[in-house]
């Protein structure tokens, strides 16, 4: 992921030499990829897991959803934690704990014990994620900084789509007769490595603001909020959506709000005050919640589309996703090279159109091809979906978070991930919902006409997202507020 390279009031005394700099960048890489990786390898796991361990279908729901939970209730005020307690010893925590929890989900001997295992992952994952951008930001003087982040968006695209191509291919080879725990035993070796290296070249001081403070009252307001949210989102769809769920929501936008009032009142707010200030921030995070909201849309209908309704294997449909792989990957790096500064905001105008004419192929590839569909006439349609949606990540983070400043990154960079996870949790909840209830009484022709119209809500969402984009500034350079 490309950032603006626009940096203020970072301590003189934070930035490193150039090489120790490349090996903390290094090190927050690797830790992006795991958490990445976690979000989307176990999604093409579920039918595997549930045949060893057991459960029902809401149980394995809560296995595929615990970490996404998690992960998003304690990614806001991780960002402010890391000012209190330091982002070094933070980043390190998270790294071990994330680590340990891996393996605990590699060794699960049943199923209560991974939905366990997933949520400490999850909250391990907060902690971590959020002091890795505030600690490069620091590091690397601004000069220096763009050059540095270039690389980073094509790892981080390659990593988002390659994790069900991963899960395929583990779960294919049965590692030592690992079945499905291969995909999680995986982050070990990672986490060992990365801890490592961390310790010995994270920055003792990471920009932090010492005179900073925990809202309690903010943080209880927000964290309740989050979860009155998450577990309708996640349950609801499989209890067909009782009374209870509409409730939870209810009672989660009252307590939104109230986080907001409280907010304005406190000495010490959970969320930099000044963040919502920037128009590119606040236009930029609602751009990113249609963006991932469709993109986990458009995801789910296909994994559904082919496991369950042409009961492909898991390899199979995870091979299908290479050409959105590799679309991602080249935009990605594209952008990240060239496009994302050039063009500004016209990059995102050509990314969300490229990904929508790209939905829409894939709408008529199904629609045309029903049951003779094959991974060669789906491949130009991905191809093109993955090509524009990878044209917008890096200019989409660019324009959220380029100009935060040393103390407000932390909390920008927690926001932004958490309405990721939470704009990918309402997607696939919503549009799931939609799509089950066009299948109806399960058959091959009813998956086909609901994954056309999945598909076709998915391109309408961004269609939408692309209208709003006219909202911010030519170029993220000129987002000063």
């Amino acid at each position: 992921m490309s950032i603006n390279q626009h940096i203020s009031q970072a301590p003189p005394t934070s930035t490193l030499p150039l090489r120790s700099a490349w090996l903390v960048l290094s090190v927050v890489v690797l830790a992006d990829i795991m958490d990445l990786l976690d979000s989307s390898i176990a999604n093409l796991a579920g039918p595997s897991i549930r045949a060893d361990l057991g459960g029902g279908q809401v149980t394995v729901q809560w296995v595929l959803s615990a970490y996404t939970a998690a992960f998003a209730l304690g990614l806001v005020t991780s960002g402010r934690l890391g000012d209190l307690l330091g982002r070094r010893r933070l980043f390190l925590l998270g790294m071990t704990g994330f680590t340990l929890a891996s393996l605990a989900c590699g060794l699960a001997p049943h199923v209560v014990f991974l939905i366990v295992a997933r949520t400490l992952q999850g909250l391990f994952g907060s902690v971590m994620i959020p002091q890795g951008l505030a600690l490069v930001k620091v590091v690397f003087p601004p000069q220096h900084l763009r050059k540095a982040l270039t690389p980073v968006g094509p790892l981080m695209g390659l990593t988002m789509v390659a994790g069900p191509i991963l899960a395929g291919w583990l779960l294919h080879l049965d590692l030592f007769g690992s079945q499905w725990r291969s995909i999680f035993l995986i982050n070990v070796p990672l986490g060992i490595a990365a801890l490592a290296l961390g310790r010995r070249v994270l920055p003792r001081h990471g920009g932090e603001d010492r005179s900073a403070r925990l809202d309690l009252t903010g943080v209880g307001l927000l964290t309740a909020a989050s979860a009155l949210l998450i577990v309708p989102l996640i349950q609801g769809r499989d209890l067909g959506w009782p009374a209870w769920t509409y409730v939870m929501m209810a009672a989660a936008a009252v307590l939104l709000a109230l986080f907001v009032v409280s907010q304005r009142h406190s000495m010490h707010p959970v969320i930099a005050p000044s963040l919502f200030r920037k128009r590119s921030f606040v236009v930029g995070l609602v751009i990113v919640a249609g963006f991932y909201a469709s993109l986990s849309a458009f995801v789910l209908v296909l994994n559904l589309l082919l496991q369950q309704g042409m009961h492909w294997t898991p390899l199979r449909t995870g091979l299908t996703l290479i050409p959105w792989a590799l679309g991602t990957a080249v935009a990605v790096l594209l952008a990240g090279a060239v496009l994302a500064e050039k063009l500004g905001r016209a990059g995102l105008h050509l990314g969300l159109s490229i990904a929508v004419v790209g939905l829409l192929a894939l709408w008529w590839s199904v629609d045309h091809w029903g049951t003779g569909i094959t991974v060669w006439k789906l491949a130009p349609a991905l191809l093109l979906t993955g090509f524009g949606s990878g044209l917008v990540f890096v200019p989409l983070v660019d324009y959220v978070i380029g100009d935060a400043t040393a103390e407000e990154v932390g909390t920008g960079a927690g926001l932004l991930n958490a309405v990721q996870q939470f704009a990918g949790a309402i997607g696939v909840a919503a549009l799931g919902t939609v799509f089950f209830a066009r299948v109806g009484h399960p058959s091959v022709p009813a998956y086909f006409t609901a994954a056309e119209l999945v598909l076709g809500i998915a391109a309408g969402l961004n269609f939408l997202t692309l209208l709003l984009v006219g909202l911010l500034p030519r170029h993220a350079q000129q987002a000063h507020g």
